[in-house]
């Protein structure tokens, strides 16, 4: 297989020969298949091993550049059921402070069920993270961009220092997906995606990613049977489809989102533009270093005057929604969806407050885009001033 990342989106792991010569890998809807021959392995939805789910899993490990890999009903399903394979009762995780909500929730109200403790490192130096290291730390968690700050981790540094105290590194790729980064790359143990985002692609199906090594991905498996997060067999075919124009829809984020936030970092009713592409960004020269792409995440911390609903009701192209990775852009408030049941004092240290803005941007014309985000802007100004 080439090593090209767009001639593996579409032709890595698709059957061979094709089935019935389709083109296009058919849909397995079905629950259960005949097993005639009891020495071998059942194929059953829950197992996660229908002809469906196998052409995926090729696909997915030769994108993510791992040796295996595993679908789920949802990235909170790959997170949770990764982590509770490798996780035992009395363990404990590090991990930095910016981390997407859902992960949070996961850490801070489910995990300590089972005896299991985390310590969240604001400071991601080498010193914090040995100050924050216990006797009984089994697992380093990182995400490759941060939701919703897109901060870009040190992946370099978080896997060495992994190495030195005999940790497994689990890192969510979703903000980077594998077109810009590919976290095996760098020595991470674990891969997780959020398919529902770039790699679905089309804000049309919800799936999860797990990627790694073949016996820990054994693991997972186990643990996702019991925990029952089963991708069906309609939603693998739309991933799969979604997977084969990954490339060129992320090349085009990208490109957009470095436009949009180069534009948007002057604009009065803007006090700061956070992506990696811009000189101001904290992470600049490590993106650089790290990423092939930026990506097509932007937030805006709106300036004081700027008056936020009205910036909503004049914005014309973006919708104003959660999620993101689709081909139309969108636009939420993290404090109320994505970070809605994070402690506020959490959120309030992390800068997320109500003038705090995440797009998601699509692929509608660059141009289009920063025509209406700074008219909005505009808008915005005007109604703070006439209030």
């Amino acid at each position: 297989m080439s090593s090209a990342l767009d001639t593996r989106s579409v032709h890595a792991g698709e059957p061979d020969p094709r089935i019935e010569g389709a083109v296009t890998t058919p849909i397995f809807q079905t629950a259960t298949f005949t097993h005639d021959n009891p020495e071998a392995p059942p194929r059953y939805i829950r197992y996660n091993n229908s002809p469906s789910h196998e052409a995926l899993h090729e696909k997915l490990a030769a994108l993510t550049q791992t040796e295996a890999a595993l679908v789920t009903a949802s990235g909170m399903a790959a997170i949770s059921s990764t982590l509770m394979s490798l996780l035992d009762a009395d363990d404990h995780l590090l991990a930095p402070r910016s981390l997407y909500g859902g992960t949070l929730s996961f850490l801070d109200q489910l995990l300590p069920r089972f005896e299991v403790e985390h310590t969240l490192v604001a400071d991601e130096s080498p010193e914090a993270w040995a100050e924050a290291i216990q006797p009984n730390t089994a697992v380093l968690y990182a995400e490759s961009i941060t939701n919703p700050l897109l901060e870009v981790s040190d992946l370099e540094g978080m896997v060495e220092f992994a190495d030195a105290h005999g940790l497994t590194t689990v890192i969510d790729n979703t903000f980077g997906s594998p077109v810009n980064v590919r976290p095996a790359e760098f020595g991470f143990d674990v891969v997780l995606h959020s398919g529902t985002k770039y790699l679905g692609g089309h804000s049309d199906v919800a799936a999860g990613v797990v990627a790694g090594p073949s016996d820990l991905l054994d693991d997972v498996r186990q643990t996702a049977k019991s925990l029952g997060g089963t991708l069906d067999p309609h939603a693998c075919f739309l991933l799969q489809r979604s997977l084969k124009t990954l490339g060129v829809r992320v090349r085009q984020q990208n490109a957009t989102a470095e436009a949009l936030a180069d534009a948007l970092a002057t604009h009065a009713g803007v006090e700061r533009v956070h992506h990696p592409s811009l000189s101001s960004h904290p992470h600049h020269e490590r993106a650089k270093a790290l990423l092939d792409g930026y990506g097509g995440m932007v937030s805006l911390q709106m300036a004081p005057q700027a008056h936020v609903e009205a910036f909503f009701d004049a914005l014309s192209l973006p919708l104003r929604a959660p999620s993101l990775g689709g081909v139309e852009t969108l636009v939420t408030q993290p404090v109320h969806t994505s970070h809605k049941n994070v402690d506020p004092t959490v959120r309030e240290a992390l800068g997320i407050t109500e003038r705090f803005v995440r797009i998601s941007v699509g692929l509608e014309g660059p141009e289009d885009l920063v025509e209406d985000f700074e008219g909005a802007l505009d808008a915005s100004l005007a109604a703070e001033s006439s209030t």
